[in-house]
């Protein structure tokens, strides 16, 4: 009777737990059974496992085999158990030795033939892996994905029978070797014309990650603006970055290791349901605001999205993270994105625009807005008007906006001020730090409380303010905010000067 202890990972969320693949080979009947709450793909695993064996030139024990996934109450899915299960096997019965399996973490997927297939999630198992001091074999279209951690240790392999010969010392397999960085072409902001303001809005919500909405007729170029906030942004940290890539790895939809620095952009369109921005399913997965970890959200025709749908960013946007949660199980996943959107001033597109042409009433123009919740507006520091611009501004050789070049610079050194003085951008400041690093003037305060009595905006709202003020005095080079500052930040309440929303 033979037992073998082979190591690997399962998939819960963003973390990879370790999972202690045991075969033990006993007396009776030839048979296979897998326990541990396996599921359908796991089950199967066997038929696929016996298959590599025999292709491989194997002996496939006659005997009873039992394979336990432990810990027993964590689900696994996936193919990503058959490699180490296979592996079980041959060392259990004496086919490969069971000494080299204990440093080491295997995941893959088996083919009929002993070819491994990848899986998904491979890079939160390869950070879990390094942080435990093993090394990881996986397949080898996985490699670039697995040597993404900088202090890691991965290896690959193209078939069961090249892993067998370097357990046998036969053969070396090759280190899992991280791309070239691919560099990223943004869109440029000098290709926006005029529209100074929304310029300088997209600007300040650069160097404070606020959150904008713009309000245009359509053409007015809100989705082009939205387009150029990642070329503001700095660049992702390293840390940043993995987290980001963690999720594009869980999330089903591939990761491309070449891009893996660049901030997520995602752009869902306006028919996407609550699970699709959110995340679920039963096994839950990312949704479109976990996708843009890190990075932007541009959202649409916003009044146009179902309610449902929108009122599942209310507590992301306060949060930074998103919790599913099932009947089975429960995950978390981050959701620090910074949300840009976009909507017409009212059904037909037109209201305000000095041709005249629309035709709304002021009460389908209000129930036009009421869409969108008062709680959700609240959460959006900076509401800007695109205006429809004049066909003179749109010429081949009018002069070009600043490019993104100029704009990113500014956008670098205030947020590196903020970074020094609270080690986050203000638009993540708690209230304890808002109130300590956003004090104005006692004239400054009469100010702002009189526009908070005017405007009936709620305490987060004044908070809001202050933040974008220290953003705008920090882009100035300024140490206190002064009276200019705030009164800037006050004008970007657009929405909140009209009649309130429908809460």
């Amino acid at each position: 009777m033979g037992l073998a202890l082979v190591h690997s990972r399962a998939r819960a969320g963003v973390r990879a737990p370790a999972v202690r693949v045991e075969v033990y080979l006993g007396g009776g009947l030839p048979s296979m059974s897998i326990v541990g709450l396996p599921e359908a793909a796991v089950r199967e695993a066997k038929d696929r496992v016996r298959a590599a064996i025999q292709c491989a030139q194997f002996e496939f024990p006659a005997r009873r085999i039992t394979v336990n996934l432990a810990p027993a109450d964590l689900p696994k899915d996936g193919g990503r158990f058959d490699l180490p299960i296979a592996l079980g096997i041959l060392a259990a019965s004496g086919q490969v030795p069971g000494e080299a399996l204990r440093d080491v973490e295997f995941l893959g997927e088996l083919g009929l033939t002993g070819e491994l297939r990848p899986v998904d999630g491979v890079l939160p198992a390869a950070l879990a892996a390094a942080a435990e001091g093993r090394r990881l074999v996986v397949p080898t279209a996985n490699g670039p994905e697995a040597a993404l951690p900088r202090d890691g240790q991965a290896s690959t392999a193209r078939t069961l029978l090249e892993v067998c010969a370097a357990l046998d010392g036969r053969r070396t397999l090759p280190d899992a070797e991280a791309p070239a960085p691919c560099a990223a072409h943004l869109p440029d902001l000098a290709d926006v014309r005029g529209q100074l303001q929304a310029r300088r809005a997209l600007e300040i919500a650069a160097a404070g990650g606020h959150h904008l909405l713009l309000v245009g007729p359509p053409g007015c170029g809100k989705t082009l603006l939205a387009s150029r906030l990642p070329g503001l942004l700095p660049a992702l940290g390293e840390a940043e970055a993995l987290e980001a890539a963690t999720i594009a790895s869980i999330s089903g939809r591939g990761l491309d290791p070449a891009r893996w620095r660049a901030r997520p952009y995602r752009a869902p369109h306006h028919t996407a349901s609550a699970v699709a921005l959110a995340g679920g399913g039963s096994q839950p997965r990312p949704g479109e605001i976990s996708l843009a970890h890190n990075g932007v959200l541009f959202l649409d025709e916003l009044p146009e999205w179902s309610r449902q749908a929108l009122e599942v960013l209310r507590e992301p946007l306060e949060s930074g993270v998103v919790t599913i949660s099932r009947a089975a199980r429960q995950c978390e996943f981050p959701a620090r994105f910074q949300l840009i959107a976009a909507m017409n001033p009212c059904p037909c597109g037109w209201a305000g625009d000095p041709s005249g042409r629309c035709r709304c009433s002021p009460d389908l123009i209000q129930r036009y807005h009421a869409r969108i919740s008062g709680p959700l507006m609240d959460r959006i520091d900076l509401h800007v008007d695109v205006p429809r611009l004049p066909p003179a501004e749109l010429r081949p050789d009018a002069p070009a906006g600043e490019p993104s070049a100029a704009v990113r610079a500014r956008v670098v050194a205030a947020r590196a001020l903020q970074q020094v003085r609270s080690g986050c951008c203000n638009a993540h400041l708690d209230q304890a730090a808002t109130m300590a690093h956003c004090r104005l003037a006692p004239a400054d305060q009469a100010l702002l409380e009189r526009a908070i009595d005017g405007l009936q905006l709620s305490a987060r709202a004044m908070h809001r303010i202050l933040r974008v003020a220290r953003t705008i005095a920090d882009l100035a080079g300024s140490e206190a905010i002064a009276t200019a500052h705030l009164t800037e930040a006050l004008g970007y309440r657009r929405l909140d000067r009209q009649q309130p929303l429908a809460a």
